[in-house]
């Protein structure tokens, strides 16, 4: 669905939408899509000279990544409201230049529009923890042998080596 700036003028449009696996390109290989996405709300003009598009609603999808910690399948329900605010890159907005605080949290759009996949796509990745893991407790893969300590306790020992002194070592010897 694309939001036309010219029909934004005349009145906000709603939507209400169920986007199945697959359709948005999240650009992570390792984040899935498990079911349907399914958002519902509006797309209104905020301020008619500068094209500024407020997209306001509720989203709800099931995401699946691999841990983090020990790569094992991890799922991260997504569930919320959101709000999010786009501005014209035509319009000098969007360049590279020094932003205040509130531009910090605006998106920016190039041409004569807003497309909602890419609107639901950039709230699924904000809506993510930047650590990824399958629980708080997971205790990752062994940097020994390689084996998920989750499922198998090993008794590997990993040596801590502090190369720093290693210099002065030498001059013992």
């Amino acid at each position: 669905m694309f939001f036309h700036v010219r029909d934004l003028e005349v009145r906000a449009r709603q939507f209400d939408v169920e986007v199945a696996p697959g359709v948005i390109d999240y650009q992570d290989a390792k984040l899935r899509q498990i079911g349907a996405l399914k958002a519902e709300g509006k797309a209104e003009l905020v301020t008619g000279p500068l094209g500024e598009i407020r997209v306001s609603g509720r989203l709800a999808v099931l995401m699946e990544a691999d841990c983090d910690r020990c790569l094992e399948p991890a799922r991260f329900p997504i569930d919320s409201d959101f709000t999010l605010y786009y501005r014209p890159v035509d319009e000098g907005y969007g360049d590279e230049k020094e932003i205040d605080a509130g531009e910090a949290e605006m998106g920016f759009y190039d041409g004569e529009g807003l497309e909602l996949n890419e609107v639901l796509r950039e709230f699924v990745l904000l809506s993510l923890p930047m650590q990824r893991i399958c629980s708080k407790d997971c205790k990752g893969i062994c940097p020994e042998c390689g084996q998920n300590r989750n499922q198998i306790e090993c008794h590997c020992q990993a040596e801590s080596v502090d190369d720093r002194w290693a210099a002065l070592k030498q001059l013992n010897s």
